[in-house]
């Protein structure tokens, strides 16, 4: 495997589909024999990637990425909330910049902590330009950030903010409007930042039917994330069912 092969295996998965779906495992939500359960699932219901992680942990991380790893072959993606948010049984980190907001913690503070650890893991670091948008309520990451999200109804803040993690040298931009979030990113900022960039772009929080995720993907989405509407029905059918509509 090359130093980088989550990061071109994102970008086959966008070659043969037209957009690929990603699937967040909270571990705070998952016990381990629920998560190797879980990870079998997501393979068969055609889902591109699992992602690892919450904005608060509690729980040993290493145990419930150790079963997911010996469950499936798909790329077990790291999605920290923090620094401490690390574990060897993982194939990637989402290297996230919290670029919507002004937390100097968040913008380098964290990565700053976590890279040695990245490299004594042997981690690909994926940088990532994390946006979080309003969604509704208040979310857990922006409790814990200190950060404002950007309002819904101000695509023409969002796509300066992307466009610069691509000069910056990101290579993913991450839009979330929050886990458990009452409303998802809205079309129109989808697609005002989708125009502004060239690198994948990813959409997460508060999408809860496949519908919604066809919807974001006709907008310019690239990916599409799903964690708490699984979390809370378990439906495997329900998850193949976003795949089918994500991948067309």
């Amino acid at each position: 495997m090359t130093s980088n092969w989550v990061l071109n295996y994102f970008h086959e998965v966008l070659d043969k589909h037209r957009a690929g779906y990603l699937v967040l495992i909270d571990p705070e939500q998952c016990e381990v024999a629920k998560c190797a359960k879980l990870a079998r699932e997501v393979k068969l219901a055609g889902a591109d990637a699992i992602l690892l992680g919450g904005s608060f942990l509690t729980n040993d991380l290493h145990p419930i990425a150790k079963a997911l790893k010996q469950e499936t072959e798909l790329p077990i993606v790291l999605f920290p909330g923090d620094s401490m948010h690390l574990t060897p049984y993982a194939d990637a980190i989402l290297y996230m910049s919290l670029i919507s907001g002004r937390n100097p913690n968040y913008l380098i503070g964290e990565q700053v902590k976590a890279a040695p650890w990245i490299q004594r893991y042997a981690l690909e670091p994926i940088p990532t330009g994390y946006m979080l948008i309003e969604g509704g309520a208040r979310t857990a990451v922006e409790f814990m950030s200190g950060t404002m999200p950007i309002p819904r109804n101000k695509p023409d803040i969002a796509g300066p903010h992307a466009l610069a993690a691509q000069y910056l040298g990101m290579q993913l931009v991450y839009l979330e409007a929050g886990s458990g979030a009452e409303l998802p990113v809205p079309d129109t900022m989808i697609s005002t930042v989708k125009a502004q960039i060239s690198i994948p772009l990813i959409v997460g929080g508060g999408i809860r039917t496949p519908q919604m995720a066809a919807e974001k993907i006709n907008a310019g989405a690239d990916f599409i994330v799903t964690g708490n509407i699984l979390e809370k029905s378990g439906d495997f059918a329900l998850m193949k069912q976003f795949a089918d509509a994500v991948h067309g």
